[in-house]
């Protein structure tokens, strides 16, 4: 778990996704046959191969944000987000400013409850109401820190249980179920382009670029999806559960499955004896919506991971279904030249 635990926290918003990028480029080196970035920045690997062309896509990008103001007096930093928030997951969370003269930690808080008037603490948090605070003196915060550098939530990958967590699992998870797959296939059946997309979280962008270039036959999204399976959310509010496997999904905002796709990933996971269980999700989208709609159309898929508290710094899923996807994966690159997507 340690190539998940650098690739969970290194940062990489939207855009900005060079350290990133770095990792999973030196965890390819001698497994691909060549790599290569796009001008959105996309990390393009090849592993060449005869049958049809599957292009896996995970996406590296982070939520975030951008410093947009500097206050004179406090030093205070207002932030413009990247991706979706729920403002109530910030509050006393640590951060991290990346700028010219380093990384510089700070934290977002807010008016003590202790002053807090009975006004107040009916209306609901708004993220243009949060500030980090460095620490630092106005003068010194003017003098480090500009605007539109890039702010990253602060936080320890950790394992306990038999789960692990962190920030960044969506999408670092995919990424690191995509290369793990890669490594695992034995003398895969198809031409296979693993790509590390960027901007997925604000409108799935480098999947479309992607998508275009490489004109897939096949396209499959690596992703993590909810598991609301916590306490007062009923069954039927779940989407998925930790532990009961690889979530093949059939729908969620931006795709509809392939019915062969899924029909063959549901076929493999009996045969292989790895657990699955299907996911619809109402709200949301992966890189599988950029893939599908590329130059002729692709027949494409998401593989997700159940995923506990996403778009948070606690993200937390199960080494369990980390595994089951891996192994699903793997088996779909060995026969995918045999995958009638007819059915």
């Amino acid at each position: 778990m340690e190539l998940l635990k650098r690739l969970s926290e290194a940062a990489g918003i939207p855009g900005y996704e060079a350290a990133v990028r770095a990792i999973v480029a030196e965890a390819l080196e001698g497994h691909v046959d060549s790599m290569e970035v796009d001008a959105l920045g996309n990390l393009i690997s090849h592993k060449k191969g005869d049958g049809p062309v599957v292009v896996i896509a995970c996406h590296m990008d982070e939520i975030g944000f951008l410093v947009r103001h500097i206050d004179e007096k406090t030093g205070f930093l207002r932030i413009e987000p990247l991706g979706g928030f729920d403002p109530i997951t910030l509050v006393a969370q640590r951060v991290m400013v990346h700028t010219d003269d380093g990384d510089f930690i700070g934290c977002i808080g807010r008016k003590a409850t202790h002053i807090l008037t009975p006004e107040e603490r009916k209306k609901p948090l708004e993220l243009k109401d949060l500030a980090v605070d460095l620490g630092l003196p106005a003068d010194t915060v003017k003098e480090k820190v500009a605007i539109g550098d890039t702010v990253t939530l602060r936080q320890d990958f950790i394992e306990y249980g038999d789960v692990v967590s962190g920030k960044a699992l969506d999408d670092r998870l995919g990424i690191y179920i995509g290369i793990e797959a890669l490594k695992r296939a034995v003398k895969p059946t198809c031409d296979i382009y693993l790509v590390g997309t960027t901007q997925e979280e604000v409108g799935l962008r480098g999947a479309r670029v992607a998508g275009q270039a490489l004109n897939p036959d096949i396209g499959i999204a690596l992703d993590v999806t909810i598991a609301a399976d916590t306490p007062g959310v009923p069954p039927q509010h779940q989407v998925t559960q930790l532990g009961k496997g690889v979530a093949i999904k059939l729908k969620d905002s931006a795709s509809i499955s392939h019915p062969g796709m899924v029909k063959a990933m549901k076929k493999l996971a009996e045969e292989k004896g790895i657990p699955y269980q299907m996911e619809i999700l109402p709200r949301g989208g992966t890189d599988a919506g950029g893939l599908q709609l590329a130059n002729d159309g692709a027949a494409v898929i998401t593989l997700s991971i159940p995923t506990r508290y996403v778009h948070s710094v606690i993200e937390t899923a199960h080494k369990d279904d980390i595994e089951a996807t891996i192994n699903l994966l793997a088996a779909f690159l060995e026969k995918a030249g045999q995958i009638d997507l007819t059915g």
